[in-house]
């Protein structure tokens, strides 16, 4: 049985998974991004990642998941805000190709988890799918007849970067107002922080505060979902799908704030086709190590892969 690597490349931690075709793990390994040091030191981040992974067991073949827009035909990351410095322009896949001497594939790492929630999670036997991770930025992914919809420039399934509140809040992405800046785990810290006066260092701090039931956590809680409800409205009534999922690092939060969500809803019957992401934070490895295996599908007649140690 085939075994591939999947790594998801994000703001805070590169991850990575050694899958087999069923989804068994067989390893996993995780450095964090230190995506303020640039290029050269999230590369060396993926770089020690693999490296771990290799040395737990042979695979066949490298899936990365990353933020940014990626072309998936080449692999290159055709755009990235500084969530990762010098990222834009970045041949990914080849990169991986190069140094590790596999066959290796990329893509946006939203996309990778809706990938990944279609696969083993959440979204088993629907094909007709949308993704939203919240964490250091807001992803989006989109998956239409069970096929992931990139669209012409990369950018398919951007929610994070459709603009929530005209000209509003300035985002890394040059525009204002995006749904990023009010609903993505970084902006639930800032809020957090704006509206109780505390000096919250982590979000998990404020769901502390507000699973105790202290008032000024839930107001911002209350804040934070109603935005998010008119995010997710704006998607159901535009794509009508069978199941939104969300993933994200907020998730893991989500018996303090789900509830509060699920009554600000107004779409008919939303609600009922929300759902978290049952891979949690894996979901982008999942996915990327899906694209890997999808790997073989387009090797060459008489290819012979050999297991690399």
């Amino acid at each position: 049985m085939r075994r591939v690597i999947g790594v998801d490349i994000g703001g805070t931690a590169v991850k990575g998974l050694v899958l087999d075709e069923i989804g068994n793990v067989w390893a996993e390994a995780s450095r964090d991004t230190e995506a303020w040091q640039g290029r050269e030191a999230i590369l060396g981040k993926l770089n020690a990642v693999v490296c771990e992974l290799l040395k737990a067991c042979p695979v066949q073949a490298i899936g990365i998941a990353s933020a940014g827009r990626v072309n998936t035909d080449t692999g290159e990351v055709v755009y990235a805000t500084d969530n990762l410095p010098g990222w834009q322009g970045l041949q990914l896949a080849g990169w991986a190709e190069d140094t590790f001497k596999l066959p290796a594939a990329a893509d946006n790492d939203a996309n990778a988890a809706l990938l990944g929630e279609a696969w083993q999670g959440a979204g088993r036997g629907r094909h007709n799918l949308v993704m939203l991770t919240l964490g250091t930025g807001v992803g989006g992914a989109l998956m239409i007849q069970g096929l992931l919809n990139r669209g012409k420039h990369w950018s398919g399934g951007e929610f994070g970067h459709s603009v929530l509140f005209p000209g509003g809040r300035l985002c890394n992405c040059g525009r204002r107002g995006c749904v990023e800046q009010y609903v993505s785990g970084s902006a639930l810290l800032r809020l957090g922080n704006e509206l109780t006066g505390r000096a919250y260092e982590h979000g998990a701090e404020l769901m502390s505060d507000a699973r105790r039931g202290d008032p000024d956590a839930l107001q911002v809680l209350e804040h934070y979902t109603s935005d998010l409800a008119v995010v997710l409205d704006n998607i159901g009534a535009t794509l009508d799908p069978e199941l939104i999922v969300i993933g994200g690092g907020v998730i893991h939060d989500r018996d303090v704030w789900w509830p509060l969500l699920k009554n600000r809803l107004q779409g008919e019957g939303l609600s009922n086709i929300l759902a978290a992401a049952e891979l949690g934070n894996r979901a982008g490895c999942f996915g990327a190590a899906k694209l890997a295996l999808d790997c073989f599908r387009q090797l060459p007649d008489g290819y012979e892969e050999e297991d690399t140690a």
